[in-house]
């Protein structure tokens, strides 16, 4: 008899041990925070800055034949002053809560995430910072964040990889009452890897506005270089009138020595077809040193010149913005 129990613990381990092997649960986060002096105009401001910290839990469950379900939670927070994401300061997943099926046929993808097109195109050749804080990319341009659909309310598909190439489109649903004027947005995405060659594009759509972005990135030897081009179109959304079309573009390199990166990025945007003297310049200088693969220290100085009608990052058009800055980023 206790020979039997014994068989019988023996087995409900091993069943509980494959049971748990099927399925994980993830935290993850990164804590990011800079001490800076900035100037927007004449107004001079020197604190401590909060650079897109983050907080989040991702798990996947195999549920056998090659079917796996996954989730991903989000949700951002103030390093510099503790805050959470909300109104009131409390925390939400306002920045990703996605369910996910996935196989051999690819991923769909249901709840809330950012655009694929951006990670496909801006945020892969923005190196030294990870677009984050004074000196993101401040002259990229995403109708469905000015459409104000968001993140929220879309349900994507992403193709298996072929030969190093993937595919995603996404749609995101306004979710209003019929008549209300509630537009759909519409997200696609394409990237190809194979060695040290980086390839990109992306698209989003709503309400008749647009932006259409290819991206390009090479590494060789201790150098990488990137670079993407974008076409905009805001048809009612930056002004009542509409902005009309502009170009932009953005360059940016990296150098590793060791433990040590030098970064450089240059961005431009042309005036607005509809907007008289709208066109402005970004340019960023960035050092960085890995302590480990977790944390880095690192500084840079970043700045947008302004046309007289173009008004990026400060109150009042034709005003420029500069800002020094120092900072440690750990991610966990």
């Amino acid at each position: 008899m206790q020979k039997k129990h014994l068989v019988l613990a023996v087995l409900a381990a091993a069943g509980a041990t494959s049971v748990m092997a099927q399925s994980s649960v993830t935290l993850y986060g990164r804590v990011n925070t800079t001490v800076e002096y900035q100037k927007a105009g004449d107004v001079k401001t020197t604190g401590m800055f909060n650079n897109s910290s983050r907080f989040g839990f991702k798990g996947v469950e195999d549920l056998g034949g090659g079917l796996k379900a996954g989730f991903q939670l989000e949700s951002g927070f103030a390093s510099d002053t503790g805050a959470g994401s909300a109104a009131g300061g409390g925390l939400t997943f306002g920045r990703q809560s996605e369910v996910n099926l996935s196989g051999n046929f690819g991923m769909v993808r249901l709840g809330n995430f950012f655009p694929e097109s951006y990670f496909a195109t801006a945020d892969y050749v923005s190196m030294h910072n990870h677009d984050t804080g004074s000196s993101s990319d401040a002259l990229y341009y995403d109708p469905v964040w000015f459409g104000k659909l968001g993140t929220g309310n879309k349900l994507a598909y992403r193709t298996p990889s072929f030969g190093g190439f993937t595919a995603e489109g996404a749609v995101s649903f306004h979710e209003q009452v019929s008549g209300a004027g509630g537009k759909y947005g519409y997200d696609l995405a394409a990237n190809y890897g194979m060695g040290p060659l980086a390839l990109g594009a992306g698209y989003s759509y709503v309400n008749s506005n647009y932006q259409l972005g290819l991206r390009a990135a090479y590494t060789f030897g201790q150098f990488t270089v990137g670079g993407y081009y974008q076409r905009n179109k805001d048809d009612n959304q930056l002004v009542a009138t509409g902005a009309g079309t502009r170009d932009n573009i953005r360059l940016s390199g990296m150098y590793t020595l060791g433990a040590s990166e030098f970064h450089a990025n240059i961005g431009h945007a042309s005036k607005w077809s509809n907007v008289a003297d709208s066109a402005a310049t970004q340019w960023t200088l960035g050092y960085n040193y890995n302590l480990s693969k977790r944390t880095k220290v690192y500084g840079y100085y970043t700045a947008v010149n302004n046309k007289a009608g173009s008004a990026i990052n400060v109150g009042k058009a034709g005003d420029d913005f500069s800002s020094l800055a120092v900072g440690v980023r750990h991610n966990f």
